[in-house]
């Protein structure tokens, strides 16, 4: 039961203390869903699923991410539906629709909040979001961007959105949100390519400088358009931490089909799994784990799915483990490596299909 994992800290199990509690919830996710959604239960019925035989989450049926765009998946009575978020997609793209109940909602924000907590503190700061505010507009039907952001809500004592309509930053709003906060922890969250293209390069172009120094630096998504530009990840820090005196960044990979389960950067720069998911590395040639240190295409896996049956994806991205309980940090867990999109995949990331309107 989801009640088992909110009584633990995010990463606080080993590996097979973790692979124990993992196994059991996922084994009952999956019978749910087989129960509930007949087009999943047809395609554990294909492969011949048999659920006796599991012994481990890696044995665990899995299922492109993409069929979120090709059938309507969902494991409760559409009167149920509560909320319905989508994935991200350049125009003429088909996007995934996730369809969530009140307490699958419910659930997803406070895992994120927990998740978030171990790096932020307990204390809801203030957030200056890098967006627009009409991103949110929309109160039933969320993009992927608009989602995170009404997810983040709940970690935030006040969210304050830095870019008017145009999506061009308000130097007055943002000079106002600096004012109130003054001497304050703060939390700058944005997409990694608005982040970089609406506030650092807008200043720079300017040729003004912001004191952020007191601010966390929340990115996510892809950066795909920034690798282009020559700029690696080592450079970017930088770039922030000379122009606004930035020197906490807080770096996540996670999608739509799995919000709330983020993989979070530490201290050391590693990207978390938590309790609540697990990332699997698989070969190209048969699906089966990678070794540590081995790149291979991304499996995950969340416990907070209920409403839907995206307990257990294959993605369209490419990453490694890097090391497991053993991170400097002392998060214990798998720590990861994220490669970006599989060679010839759709633009899927939030921060990728901005950018490739540039």
């Amino acid at each position: 039961m989801l009640e088992d994992f909110y009584e633990l800290n995010p990463y606080e199990l080993d590996k097979d203390a973790k692979e124990k509690m993992l196994t059991k919830e996922l084994l009952e996710l999956t019978e749910l869903h087989r129960q509930k959604c007949e087009p999943y239960g047809n395609m554990l019925a294909a492969q011949g699923y048999e659920k006796e035989k599991i012994t481990s989450y890696y044995d665990l049926p899995f299922y492109p991410v993409r069929m979120f765009k090709e059938e309507e998946l969902l494991s409760i009575d559409k009167e149920e539906i509560f909320k319905t978020m989508t994935s991200s997609g350049t125009t003429g793209q088909k996007v995934s629709k996730i369809y969530l109940d009140r307490d699958n909602a419910m659930a997803q924000q406070k895992v994120l909040i927990k998740i978030l907590g171990d790096y932020l503190g307990k204390k809801r700061l203030p957030m200056l979001i890098i967006d627009s505010p009409e991103i949110v507009k929309n109160r039933q039907s969320f993009t992927a961007r608009g989602a995170a952001i009404i997810g983040l809500r709940i970690a935030a004592s006040k969210m304050t959105f830095a870019l008017n309509e145009d999506m061009e930053l308000d130097l007055d709003v943002v000079t106002e949100f600096l004012e109130k906060n003054a001497g304050k922890k703060f939390v700058i969250f944005g997409f990694t390519f608005l982040v970089w293209k609406h506030l650092y390069q807008a200043m720079k172009e300017k040729g003004k400088k912001l004191d952020l120094s007191n601010a966390y630096l929340f990115t996510g998504g892809g950066w795909k358009k920034i690798e282009a530009e020559k700029v690696s990840r080592e450079e970017f820090k930088e770039c922030f931490t000379k122009q606004f005196g930035i020197t906490h960044f807080l770096d996540h990979y996670g999608m739509v089909e799995q919000t709330g389960c983020i993989y979070a950067e530490c201290e050391c720069g590693h990207l978390h799994a938590s309790i609540y998911s697990d990332i699997i590395p698989r070969r190209y040639e048969d699906f089966s784990p990678c070794e540590i240190g081995e790149k291979g295409i991304l499996q995950v896996v969340s416990v907070l799915p209920h409403s839907y049956p995206g307990h257990s994806l294959l993605t369209e991205d490419e990453g490694m483990i890097l090391g497991e309980d053993d991170c400097p940090c002392g998060r214990k867990g798998k720590y990861v490596k994220i490669f970006g999109r599989v060679k010839n995949a759709e633009l899927r990331g939030c921060s990728d299909v901005y950018a490739s309107k540039f």
